[in-house]
């Protein structure tokens, strides 16, 4: 205790390094960053493929599997994914861990290497994933003239946000643009024996800028330009083309018009289409509050310069809000749970003194803990807050056990060092103990991998240097700040709390005279314990809550191989049935291949009629609605673990048509499940095509090859750039078509062609054959897999994963078949299983602490007999509120342990203490009681308190926040009861077990002794 009297003696010296602290932290407030949620570059990798209206089939053969092949012997490769669509496909890539970052240059290499060679690829993205988003503020410009709107957007909004050194980037949807049109006349190309290549050739060279050299004897050498750029529409259509019969302008061939972009809406408002979409995206070093403010305030520039007139300039949703909607949020619960638990200090040693001095230990504990965080680069985000919040009561608990032991030895008289130097000394083994208890807790935190092994991480993190800081203020400050100014009455009565006291003594003692009353004790609450893993099944089970506060995202999942119009239909109604709902406010619909990102504002403030609960039942229940009259196969949340279908079963096998029929008859079992609803699987949707069939004898009497009917079919459909020009300071692409665009069967069969023996229809060479295709192709690390999918109505995710384990068990399948979850079902049963494993882990790992603590390998297990009972309280407190079994709740379960055994590590340490002094092992348990009861209770109702306010909240934290408070509060309040009479008890039990080996072994003794003498 050398180290402990230098730092009660060095007043200046630890008055001089907090205030350090003080200004380190203050400093670090300001240098933390803020977002909403952790961020993390994943190792995966997404490729985007697009190649045009390329069936499904055709991409798969001649793009996606020659690209698979590659992709699976790059290093580290873990699993891919790939899901393949009319003229789209997407491919997830994953890889080890530590490797996504090569691995995502190893793909563009292979991309940019392979491209040319795949036939049909137009474009390809690749991007590795984040947490982060590249878009997190989303304005609309609505209400107004199409053309007034996106001259605005391109030459005001969007020039003016990118010029702020905030944002990166803005994305414009929706524009209105302009195109010309050339499309030539068929029959006046025969007329003057001209063909659309030839045109081709004419259009892109004359519309040429180019140097072709320089006066080098001139004054400033200028340069010799040549410049017959088109200027207007007029230089085009007066193109000379030269034909047998003499040159005749383009005009006398072509209908040349300038017309809008056939529009293909990706973005609707409430069911109208006529606005535009802005997407604003910020630079790395700034935060989201920062770029939003900045945005905001150019905004409101561009307001007061009266640029935004007749049309509308409206904020979607900005994700800087919820940021600081849910920093205020748990800040508040901070300060709230820090009052409380001085309240609760202030009530049970009612001196405001030490009230004072524990007032003192949270802000140190708190700016040490920030500066940490500054050093550890950690931002402030809802994970790191809520770490915090849940700190506040635990950061004092060191603190006021080393206080209340100071306290108890000023009462009893001693001089103020000596108080301050027993009485830290006598709960020194404890506090570390129980610190090393709560850290090591979360050692085998790194076993949760993904997103979710991210969040628990950093909570993980935040808290153990919470806990850290804590002790070490409660180390130095604490004893500093208490030899002086902690004022006790010296007195040996304590009349108001003797009467609980002498009645817990008195229960103690109970135990401690019979076996069978330990006996008694101990099997009570084995049979507790058994009857509440029942109660598991009626608790709502997820993967991750919800974030959002007044504002919803959903995911529709569109059947594949939709008419634009069916789309725009079913997108139209959807709007008027959201805009229907009592407390929506605004909705969008943004379309991305085949799903719809359905986004709801709902009203705020003064404008709320209902519950946010309310609203998202009535919106799901309203989409999904839609589900037997409209192509829409699901709908489901964004962030409830993931979007689509959250019930994803893999069937994987030899042959496709086998598949079929097993998927089929899987889904009349999954449909028996209660709460499955919108059972599919990926190959359910199939379009008609039609195949050319060649008459290969007539072409073989006329002299016709097969690829000029191929030329020739494309020529009719021909539709292709030849350039730009501009108009009215835009530029607008030139495009050159041949007659209209072929609409039937009918207008392709009765095409005329020319032929050696003069013109025939072209189906005198071919016909059309109607075949199948599949819509969309799902593969698995290079395999066809058919994934049966469902959604989920009334009932929870952890319920129904239950049941389709169940089906999946008992559905027979033929030998090389198989079955497998996938999705959110996969997701939860892979988190809850690394959530198993990390329990077990930690269960041994503090253990392996207490023993070395105790120096002693059955005290350990008396401890953690309270940890069962600590289940029973967490079980208890999520059925009675109702709340989620999720990763957020399954972190409070852990962190648990490191907190229940705090008290009877408290209550053993004192016994053992007290069995050294001499006493009995009954007078011990009794009297450790009552020396510990305070602290105990002090500890855990501060604890308690502190988190009270996370368990309250609402908002945009809330749902994140209150699983896991729930559980810690009713955990703790349980076992803390629970430890006050089962630590007694199952010492006493190992005591006797002890002593019924003393005995045995010395009777073995007595006997051979005897018989040594007898002999």
């Amino acid at each position: 205790m050398k180290l402990l009297q230098f730092i009660v003696k060095r007043k200046i010296l630890i008055g001089l390094i907090f205030a350090f602290i003080v200004v380190a932290g203050i400093i670090s407030t300001d240098k933390i960053g803020k977002k909403l949620l952790p961020t993390q570059t994943m190792d995966g990798v997404v490729v985007q493929l697009v190649a045009g209206n390329l069936e499904a089939l055709n991409i798969e053969e001649q793009i996606v599997t020659p690209l698979e092949q590659r992709f699976k012997d790059i290093d580290g490769f873990e699993e891919m994914e790939s899901t393949i669509n009319l003229g789209i496909s997407s491919t997830r890539v994953y890889f080890e861990e530590g490797k996504g970052e090569k691995g995502h240059e190893e793909i563009q290499s292979i991309l940019n290497s392979l491209s040319p060679q795949l036939n049909g690829l137009q474009d390809y993205y690749t991007f590795q994933m984040s947490s982060d988003q590249p878009f997190e503020f989303f304005m609309e410009i609505s209400n107004g003239d199409l053309d007034e709107m996106t001259s605005f957007a391109k030459n005001v909004l969007k020039t003016k946000l990118e010029a702020l050194p905030e944002v990166r980037e803005v994305a414009l949807t929706g524009l209105k643009e302009y195109e010309v049109n050339v499309q030539l006349d068929q029959e006046k190309l025969n007329e003057h024996d001209v063909n659309p290549t030839q045109i081709f050739n004419l259009i892109q060279n004359s519309n040429t800028t180019t140097s072709l050299g320089e006066f080098t004897e001139e004054e400033n050498t200028p340069l010799l330009r040549w410049d017959t750029t088109y200027s207007n529409i007029e230089d085009l259509k007066h193109l000379p083309i030269p034909t047998i019969n003499g040159n005749v302008n383009l005009d006398e061939i072509a209908d040349i018009t300038l017309e809008p972009v056939s529009k293909v809406s990706t973005i609707w408002k409430e069911g109208e289409t006529d606005l535009i979409l802005v997407e604003i995206g910020r630079v790395s070093d700034v935060t989201q509050i920062e770029m939003a403010k900045a945005v905001r305030a150019e905004v409101e520039e561009i307001r007061n310069e009266n640029l935004v007139k007749g049309f509308h300039l409206n904020e979607i949703v900005a994700q800087s809000d919820y940021v600081e909607s849910s920093i205020d949020g748990v800040q508040g619960n901070v300060l709230i749970g820090g009052i409380i638990a001085l309240v609760m200090l202030l009530l049970f040693l009612r001196n405001i003194r030490a009230t004072i001095i524990i007032g003192f230990a949270i802000p140190s504990s708190i700016l040490l803990t920030f500066t940490a965080m500054w050093l550890f680069d950690q931002s402030f985000n809802m994970v790191t807050l809520i770490a915090l919040g849940l700190g506040i009561g635990m950061m004092v608990d060191s603190s006021i056990v080393i206080l209340e032991s100071i306290y108890q030895k000023k009462e009893q008289g001693l001089s103020n060092f000596d108080a301050v130097i027993q009485g830290t000394k006598e709960v020194a083994s404890a506090v570390v103990a129980s610190m090393l208890t709560t850290i090591v807790v979360f050692v085998p935190i790194g076993f949760v991998e993904g997103e979710i092994g991210l969040i628990v991480s950093v909570l993980a993190i935040i808290v153990a240097i919470t806990i850290i800081s804590s002790v070490v203020v409660s180390f130095t400050l604490i004893p500093t700040l208490a030899e002086k100014f902690l004022k006790v009455e010296v007195t040996k009565k304590k009349t108001q709390v003797k009467p609980f006291i002498t009645f817990y003594g008195s229960i103690v003692r109970w135990i401690t005279k019979k076996l069978w009353h330990r006996l008694i004790v101990i099997l009570l609450f084995i049979a507790i314990f058994i009857g509440s893993i029942s109660l598991l099944s009626k608790i709502p089970m997820n993967v991750m809550p919800d974030i959002y506060n007044r504002y919803a995202e959903l995911i529709v999942t569109m059947e594949a191989g939709l008419s634009e119009e069916k789309a725009n239909e079913t997108i139209t109604e959807m709007g008027n049935r959201l805009s229907a709902i009592e407390d929506v406010e605004t909705n969008y619909v943004i379309k991305d291949a085949n799903s719809l990102i359905v986004l709801v504002n709902m009203t705020k403030d003064e404008k709320i009629t209902r519950e946010q609960k309310d609203v998202n039942e009535d919106i799901m229940s309203s989409l999904r609605g839609m589900t037997d009259n409209y192509p829409i196969e699901s709908v489901a949340g964004m962030m409830g673990g993931g979007g689509g279908y959250p019930v994803h079963v893999l069937l994987k096998g030899q042959d496709f048509d086998k598949l079929n029929r097993l998927a089929s008859n899987f889904i009349t079992e999954l449909n028996k499940i209660d709460g499955i609803v919108g059972a599919n699987h990926s190959n359910e949707n199939q379009s008609e095509a039609k195949k050319v069939m060649l008459n290969e004898s007539a072409l073989e009497e006329d002299g016709i090859a097969s690829l000029q009917i191929k030329q020739m079919i494309e020529n009719f459909s021909l539709s292709m750039p030849v350039g730009e020009m501009q108009i009215n300071e835009e530029y607008a692409p030139i495009t050159m078509s041949l007659g209209e665009p072929l609409a039937t069967e009918v207008q392709l069969l009765n095409k005329e062609i020319k032929t050696l023996n003069g013109t025939e229809k072209l189906s005198k060479y071919i016909s059309l054959e109607t075949i199948s295709a599949p819509n969309q192709i799902v593969h698995h690390d290079t395999e066809r897999v058919i994934v049966i999918r469902a959604d989920i109505e009334n009932r929870d995710l952890g319920a129904v994963n239950r049941d389709v384990q169940q089906v999946i068990e008992q559905f027979n399948l033929p030998t090389n078949y198989t079955l497998s979850l996938a999705g959110q079902l996969e997701d939860q049963q892979q988190a809850m299983n690394e959530m198993v494993l990390v329990l077990l882990t930690a269960i041994f790992l503090v253990y392996v602490v207490m023993a070395v603590q105790f120096n002693h390998l059955a005290h350990p297990i008396v401890v953690m007999s309270v940890i069962p009972m600590t289940f029973v309280g967490a079980i208890l407190g999520l059925l009675v509120t109702q709340q989620e079994l999720n990763i957020m709740s399954g972190v409070g379960v852990i962190m648990l342990i490191g907190i229940i055994l705090n008290n009877a590590i408290l209550l053993l340490d004192r016994t053992k203490q007290l069995r050294n002094d001499g006493q009995s092992i009954g007078d011990a348990l009794v009297e450790a009681g009552k020396n510990r009861l305070r602290p105990i209770f002090l500890t855990t109702f501060t604890t308690a308190g502190g988190m009270l306010p996370l368990a309250l909240a609402s908002g945009t934290a809330g749902n994140f926040q209150s699983p896991l408070a729930i559980v810690i509060i009713s955990g703790l309040l349980f076992g803390t009861f629970i430890t006050l009479v089962l630590v007694p008890s199952v010492y006493m039990i190992f005591n006797d077990i002890a002593r019924g080996f003393k005995k045995i072994f010395s009777k073995s003794n007595k006997k051979v002794i005897s018989n040594s003498i007898e002999g």
